[in-house]
């Protein structure tokens, strides 16, 4: 009989032990064993819901000032302020124009040069014209003569000698020299170029000698006081703006200069459908150049409004720029703003309701129509204060109020 080796024999040994355990069923009450255990530091489930319960009693129960959003208000001081409507421009002269030759000929005298004051009817230049200077003292000797024929044709006829139609012929004849000596005064006169207003040379663009014909360009005249400011504003401010009204304009040099309102366009410019405007601003000695840019400050009617920091405005659901304000029953409520003017201190706006308090702090936490409990917030506006202070206090005042709302809102949720 062949003998069976032992790693035979082992696994046999080990098939039977495994069989008769399995058979035993045993090995089932290990996992029962463990679930049926339970560790005496787990809720069993009847104490979850007993938690859950207490919980939301406690939050019915609570007093509804721990829950209410908490934001930081400030009534405004209502201002008397006065609209600016900024527009852009550019310096140019009272009056301007180009004279010129009315008759060809060689200039005689050349009697200005660039930068030369003038005066109206001042003497430009002179063209050579004998002949018509000649011209001249014919027809007034011709005159002469004509009135006095016309002269003893009265005589005679006073003394009945002469026919009272002599008297027609001689009228005419005087007539007719009047205006030949007029005709010939008018084609001298074309022999000069006068100054039409009182100005200041820019550009002489002619030579004494040269010649010159009809029409041609002799010199810029410019009339630069007043100086103009020219701008354009928009259809929407165009009514903010009237004829009289006061206006500053600023250089680009620095300079600050005041004038007034001098026109005011009815019909807008086809391409940008702006109204232009004018501002008038006297410039006695003319050091104001034209062709300087400008920015024009428009001032329109005296209006009431309230400044406040930037950090105050928001936007509502629509986009709409406004401030949240909350009435006397500290319900929020949205309030849309007229933004009048933007200065280095804060912005001014209109159309804010008298007596209202303005939301300076937690407005974008809360909505319209919404109960909160609304905290004074004192310094919030830069009225009565040096510039930049205020929204310096404003910034950490809301900060302060923040944190402190963020901090009792955590605790009650937490509770």
């Amino acid at each position: 009989m062949p003998k069976f080796k032992f790693h035979r024999v082992a696994a046999l040994v080990v098939l039977a032990l495994s069989a008769a355990w399995v058979l035993t069923g045993e090995f089932s009450s290990v996992g029962s064993a463990l679930s049926e255990q339970k560790p005496e530091s787990s809720p069993d489930a009847a104490t979850l819901h007993a938690d859950d319960d207490k919980t939301a009693a406690r939050l019915i129960t609570a007093e509804p000032s721990d829950i209410l959003p908490t934001v930081a208000v400030a009534a405004p001081d209502f201002i008397a302020h006065r609209r600016i409507v900024r527009v852009s421009g550019v310096t140019e002269p009272d009056k301007k124009t180009v004279l010129a030759t009315r008759s060809a000929g060689v200039i005689e005298t050349l009697n200005v040069t660039e930068g030369q004051l003038l005066k109206s009817g001042d003497v430009v230049l002179s063209l050579d014209g004998s002949e018509k200077q000649a011209a001249v003292e014919t027809a007034r000797a011709l005159l002469r003569q004509r009135e006095n024929e016309a002269a003893n044709v009265d005589k005679l006829i006073a003394r009945g000698i002469s026919p009272k139609t002599q008297a027609d012929d001689a009228q005419s004849a005087l007539t007719a020299a009047r205006a030949q000596l007029e005709t010939a005064q008018a084609e001298f006169d074309r022999l000069q170029v006068v100054a039409p207003f009182g100005g200041i040379v820019d550009a002489v663009e002619v030579e004494e000698g040269s010649w010159a014909t009809t029409g041609e360009a002799v010199a810029t005249l410019l009339a630069l006081d007043p100086i103009i400011a020219r701008g354009e504003v928009s259809e929407r401010e165009r009514d903010l703006v009237s004829i009289g009204s006061e206006a500053d304009v600023a250089l680009v040099d620095g300079s600050l200069l005041t004038g007034t309102v001098r026109y005011v366009s009815r019909e807008a410019t086809a391409q940008t459908r702006t109204f232009p405007v004018e501002v008038a601003i006297a410039n006695p000695d003319r050091r104001i150049p034209a062709g300087m840019t400008a920015e024009i400050r428009l001032k329109a009617e005296v209006v009431q409004a309230v400044k406040v920091p930037r950090s105050v405005v928001t936007l509502d659901a629509a986009g709409n720029l406004g401030v949240r304000v909350v009435d006397a029953d500290d319900v929020t409520a949205f309030v849309p703003i007229d933004l009048i003017d933007d200065t280095p201190d804060g912005l001014v706006l209109g159309n804010v309701p008298a007596g209202a308090r303005i939301v300076v702090a937690g407005q974008d936490l809360v909505s319209d129509g919404e109960k909160v409990r609304a905290l004074p917030a004192e310094a919030a506006f830069p009225d009565s204060k040096p510039e930049g202070s205020a929204a310096i206090g404003l910034s950490l005042k809301s900060s302060e109020t923040s944190e402190a709302g963020a901090a009792e809102r955590g605790a009650v949720a937490s509770q």
